[in-house]
Order: structure tokens, then sequence, then C-alpha cells
């Protein structure tokens, strides 16, 4: 008994002591490495104008630390201007000041969107602001983003088959958006296409852009309102020649029978990706013609579709599939504005590939080429073939043009081209070189654009100049006897590149 006493007094004093060893989740810690974390880290409103104008959306506010946290500011990126507002535990507006968040605790915060659907109004596209947090000299953001007009949305879904996207409203893209297998998406002529940041539209069956549109004996001008025209969902004047603000278009190994038709594919980190780095066969296919291509970069592209990581961006990317162009234009890309890797069947016809350095520090070839394998799952090299007719490779490097192994080509024809390249300057080929200084080809002579990215950024027109080389210096092709803007050719002596000249 006489150890009794001083045992319970060991054992009081233990218990007195527990409380303490796990912090109290109403004290408030103000260590630095106590951040939020949210339930989203975009809050997006996409019905708000088609609605009422006025729609709420929910956001969690989780604090995973075991001690309280105050947080000293909930508020709009632009208080004074946005058409958001807040509402955290009965306080509204703006902006709201120290907020407790129990330990391992959550918070809602409301945020309400109010936009005027007046018919013909004319605020952006997007509307976009951020909701900012200061917790403990941390700042943490979330995006905000509302759109300001009727349209179709699609947010990470599948459509269903034979859908047919017409011109009555903006169709906007948001994540990834999959055109199935054995399914097949129509867009008629005039319609828009806008992508959020990062979204994606995934092609495993069949896209058909612009498949029956004929435009007769009338222009088809830059403007036209027959052209399908694809781009991100930023369209205040600043975003009008961004590149990457969206994925691009990319086509499955299934795809099959894919045809892009007088189309404007831009501000995006990839035009067309043929994504095929198994080597498939038969081997995706798309027809692109009478189509532009422009303002193209991106940058550790990677894909939930594969396990690849791409470290590059381009107008036109092929991974083991075949490509076949006839009066398109790429310019303005920061990478290349066509690479083909893992082989396959590529066609240029009446094409302009002019690319500038302009805000890009580039320094690859314009159009690469390579027949081997894509990705260490496949094994090549793989069979390759271009056919390059009255086409126009230009830019601002030394060399525009490299064929990686081009000797090993099943096919190489290049004809009556105005080419920027010294490595393929010689006049024949032989079995270990290649050499396109004849075949009616002009190398390393300025095509003489009108006006080009380097003299008039952003306001580039490459049809070319009365002087220029590469004018009445291509062969007639029967089936192409009008250019990419629909005017015709001259039926005996043509000019390369996309734009036949006419008299200024």
């Amino acid at each position: 008994m006489r150890y009794l006493f001083p045992l319970l007094f060991l054992l009081s004093f233990a218990l007195l002591l527990l409380p303490g060893c796990e912090p109290k989740a109403d004290i408030v810690t103000t260590d630095s490495s106590a951040r939020l974390e949210f339930s989203q880290d975009t809050v997006l409103f996409d019905t708000v104008f088609v609605r009422t104008g006025t729609a709420t959306r929910r956001l969690w506010v989780y604090n995973r630390n075991p001690r309280a946290v105050r947080v000293e500011q909930i508020t709009l990126g632009n208080p004074g201007t946005s058409p958001y507002r807040l509402l955290v535990g009965g306080d509204t507006g703006p902006s709201i000041n120290n907020v407790e968040i129990k330990g391992r605790d959550s918070l809602l915060v409301l945020v309400r969107a109010t936009i005027d659907p007046t018919p013909g109004d004319a605020k952006p596209f997007i509307i976009a602001d951020e909701l900012q947090f200061r917790t403990n000299g941390n700042d943490q953001q979330i995006a905000l983003v509302a759109y300001g007009q009727n349209a179709h949305f699609y947010n990470g879904e599948t459509l269903p088959c034979n859908t047919v996207w017409t011109n009555d409203k903006p169709h906007v893209l948001y994540n990834s958006v999959l055109v199935d297998s054995a399914c097949t998406l129509t867009i008629q002529p005039g319609t828009r296409v806008y992508s959020h940041a990062g979204s994606i539209l995934i092609v495993a069956g069949t896209l058909r852009v612009n498949p029956d549109f004929q435009p007769g004996s009338d222009s088809v001008g830059a403007n036209s309102a027959s052209i399908v025209r694809f781009a991100g969902d930023r369209l205040e004047p600043f975003y009008d020649n961004i590149p990457g603000q969206w994925a691009g278009i990319q086509f499955l190994a299934s795809s099959h029978d894919n045809v892009v038709r007088y189309a404007e594919i831009k501000n995006a980190a990839y035009g067309l990706l043929l994504f095929n780095y198994r080597n498939r066969l038969p081997r995706p296919a798309v027809r692109v013609e009478n189509t532009m291509i422009r303002n193209i970069s991106g940058q550790s592209i990677s894909f939930a579709s594969a396990t690849q990581t791409l470290p590059t961006g381009a107008g036109v990317l092929s991974l083991s599939g075949d490509v076949d162009m006839r009066n398109c234009l790429i310019t303005n890309c920061g990478e290349y504005a066509v690479l083909g890797t893992g082989g396959g069947t590529f066609t240029f016809d009446y094409c302009t590939i002019a690319n500038y350095r302009g805000n890009f520090n580039r320094s690859t070839e314009s159009l690469t080429l390579s027949n081997e394998a894509p990705s260490t799952a496949a094994k090549g090299p793989y069979p390759l073939r271009l056919v390059m007719r009255n086409s126009i490779v230009w830019g601002s490097l030394r060399d525009e043009l490299l064929l990686v192994n081009g000797a090993q080509y099943q096919q190489v024809v290049v004809q009556n081209s105005l080419l920027q390249t010294e490595r393929y300057r010689a006049a024949a080929s032989t079995a270990t070189m290649l050499g396109f200084g004849n075949s009616g080809n002009v190398l390393n002579q300025d095509p003489k654009f009108r006006r080009t990215p380097n003299v008039y950024p952003n306001r580039f027109d490459y049809r070319l100049a009365a002087e220029s080389p590469a004018s009445n210096k291509a062969v007639p092709l029967p089936n192409l006897p009008r250019d990419l803007l629909n005017a015709p050719r001259d039926p005996r002596t043509p000019d390369m590149g996309a734009y036949e000249r006419v008299a200024p």
C-alpha cells in the first residue's frame, strides 16, 4: 500500500500531460509551412449567361494542419471591376479578412458571378479573375472562369457517335473531348471551336472539318465566314497571337479518314498530332486542304492517353502517321512547323512553310522528318516517303529542312520548290547524300513575301512580290487549279507556295 499512493500520483500527472501531446485545434499557428488546400484549382461558371446571368459556385478550403490558421485575406484579383462576389460565413463582398479555420477543418467559400446575358453584349468571351488567399505570409490563388456569351460546352466527355457541330453558337472545350473509335465528328462551315487552357480534342475515330464546303469560283479570304476556326478561349486582343493556349487536335492510332479543309488552327501547343508511337498499321492519316496553322509552341507536352511525354511542339507533329497537305500555310512555330518521326508518308503540294524567329529562340529546322522510332516502345527504322511539289520552305535559319537518314527513305521527291538549305544544295543524290539543286528547285533565294513577321509582327502576308524567284516556277497539278484563297492558278506557269500571285 505504501507504493500505491506514489503510483497513483504518477499516473495522474501523466494524464495531465496527455492533452499537451496533441496540439489544440483552435490554437492558431503562425508557421509559414501551414498552407491551405482546395477542392479544385479553377472555379468554372459555364452557363452564367445562358440562364439568368447570375450563378453561384462552391469552393472548399481545407486546413490539413493540426492547429488552426488565420486566413488574413480572401480577395478577388480585381476587386473594383470584377463581376464576382464572395460569401464567407455570412460576410459578403469582394474581400473578406481574418477568417479562422480550425485544425483539420474546412471552410466553404461561395463565389457568385453576375454577367449580363443581353444579346449582342460585347463582353470578352471569357471573363477571368482569381481568388487570392494570404495565410502566414503565403499567397495562393484559385482561378475564376466564366464565359460571356452563349455556347455549346463540352467538359471531359466522349461525344455521341456521328456528332455534327454547327455554326449556330461557339463550341467550347474544357479538359479533353473524345471522338470515340468507329465514330465521326463533322464540323460545318463557319463553326468556331474555342478551347480552355490545356484542353485537347482527341480523335480515336474520324474528324471531318468542312468536308463538303465548295466555294465555287469565289475567293475565300482570311476573314471568310466559311472558315472553321480553332483557337484558345481568351478572346481579348492581348491573346490574339499568344501560342500554347490550348493543347491541339490529337489523332490516335485508331483514327482514320480524317479531313481538315478551309480551317484555321492557331495559338496551340501543336496544331495536328498523329499519335501512333508503336507504329500500328494502318497508320492514322489526315488530309489537310486550304488550311492555315499558326502561332504554335509547346514544351514538355504530356497526354493522358499515353505514358509518353513529348518535349516539343509543332504545327504538324506526326509519330508514325500519314500526312497529306495541299494549299496550306504553316507559320510562326516556336519549335517545328512539321516534325515527323517513326516513318510515314508525307505529301506537300503548293504549301508554304514560313517560319521566322519572331519571339522564339528557335534552333530546329522547320521541316524535320525521320525514319527512326519515335519512342523506346517501338523498333525502327520505319518506311518513310516524302513527296513535295510546288512548295516553299523558308525561315530565319541557315537550314530549314532536315531529313534524318534521308538516303534510307523509300521515296524522296522534291520538285519545283523553293528551299532554305545548305545541307541539300548539291545537284544530285547518291547513296549517302541527298541533294535538291535540280528538278526545278530554287535554293537559298529569298522568296520575297509581301510582309514577314520580322518587319510586320503579326501582320504577315505570304503572298509573293512581283520579283519573287518563286513566281511562275511551279508546274501545274491538274487536281489543284486554285490556291489557298481559292484564287485560280496560272494554268501553265503557276507560282510556288500556297498563294498564287495577283497584281497588287
